[in-house]
């Protein structure tokens, strides 16, 4: 059956608490109750309805929770102050001392730091594995791991995981399987096709802006009820909490996000096939040339595209920042770290984002010295934008 994420968004009822037409802002980090008993119930767990603290719950963070939710087809939502904070919370939440974790070794490179440096000081052991490798993912699976974690289109590579597939592994080893779709919203709907939590960094695509900081977490009831809970919650005792107008900002730039996804889409295909043409080494989901271009179209959401994300190989660091500078002198975009953004947006993967992973490990999975990651903007004109690019060559 078609599931659309943009109707789902639409159909929600939210307005404001006197009729106005966006939900009002909280401008509060902390609420009364009217009987002192209803207070203790809520520390306890036992009354939902009421708001205790903001860095618990609150209305704006609630509104938008439920809006991602209903995109996200899950049960509920989390909001975090940012996509690592989303990413930390939910991965602590399901690990202890002692655990392991299975993970693609393309990744983003803060996710790659917190998984290769951090959690082992905790003492919970992480294997970096080809997640577009089955097998080495299957055979990675040790008695104490807890988590298959995975990027629906990996960060700077554009791997397509398999999620129906490492679902089933997943299951076969009663472990969880943990998505962060960030470059792909709307696109993929991971809990659909088997994934257990979802997580974004909604400072992309989800907020398309590059004004805030800001992630979220989507899966079951019970795992939100867990992470949340004022005892041991892990998001509730970190307290990366998001500020409610950022939250209130979010939630509005929610509702335009599939037309931006499809004009992302649209642009990033007419330049990756064009520059395919023209003989640079292009990796596109969308371009029949991708190893994983027919897995992409039987797992996505029809109509929103192939995603905003291509990855150009300069072959080396020194043409790679040449062919930048000039692109950005050019008016084709800047210079600067981060995605989703309505402006095209650059940068030297291996000596920027993804600058955590160590030289040798990059050479291994096949990140060249040379990659751009190239996020594409909401341009009108992508054929004015083309020749700019063309007169850099």
């Amino acid at each position: 059956m078609k599931f659309d994420p943009a109707t789902r968004i639409q159909e929600l009822k939210q307005f404001g608490e006197f009729g106005g037409v966006n939900p009002s802002v909280t401008d509060s980090s902390t609420y009364t109750f009217l009987h002192a008993e209803d207070m203790t119930e809520t520390f306890l767990g036992h009354l939902e309805g009421c708001f205790l603290y903001s860095r618990h719950w609150n209305p704006s963070n609630k509104y938008l929770a439920e809006a991602l939710a209903a995109m996200e087809d899950t049960e509920s939502a989390w909001i975090t102050s940012s996509g690592m904070a989303a990413i930390t919370c939910a991965l602590l939440q399901l690990c202890q001392s002692g655990d392991h974790i299975v993970t693609s070794v393309t990744t983003y490179g803060g996710t790659y730091a917190f998984l290769k440096n951090w959690l082992p000081r905790y003492g919970i052991e992480v294997s970096f594995v080809n997640i577009t490798n089955l097998a080495s993912v299957e055979a990675a699976i040790r008695p104490n791991t807890r988590v298959i974690y995975t990027e629906s289109v990996t960060n700077p590579l554009l791997q397509v995981s398999n999620i129906p597939k490492l679902a089933e592994i997943a299951r076969r080893h009663n472990v969880r399987l943990m998505v962060d779709n960030t470059f792909t919203p709307m696109i993929f709907s991971p809990a659909r096709l088997g994934a257990d939590i979802t997580v974004y960094s909604m400072t992309k695509f989800i907020n398309g802006k590059n004004d805030c900081l800001a992630g979220s977490i989507c899966g079951s009831r019970d795992f939100i009820n867990r992470l949340s809970n004022v005892n041991d919650g892990t998001a509730m005792l970190l307290g990366p909490v998001l500020d409610t107008f950022r939250s209130a900002g979010i939630l509005k730039n929610l509702h335009t996000l599939h037309l931006r996804m499809k004009k992302h889409s649209e642009n990033a295909l007419f330049l990756a096939s064009e520059l395919e043409k023209d003989g640079l080494k292009i990796t596109y989901p969308g371009l029949p040339s991708h190893p994983q271009h027919q897995l992409h179209r039987q797992l996505m959401n029809p109509g929103f595209g192939f995603g905003g994300m291509i990855a150009i190989d300069f072959e080396t660091e020194k043409r790679a920042n040449q062919m930048m500078q000039k692109m950005q002198e050019a008016g084709v975009g800047y210079l600067a770290v981060s995605l989703g953004y309505f402006k095209t947006l650059f940068s030297c993967s291996g000596h920027s984002t993804s600058s955590e992973i160590p030289a040798e490990i990059q050479y291994e999975m096949g990140l060249s010295d040379g990659l751009v990651r190239f996020s594409v903007g909401l341009d009108n004109d992508i054929e004015s934008t083309l020749q700019k690019i063309k007169s850099c060559f």
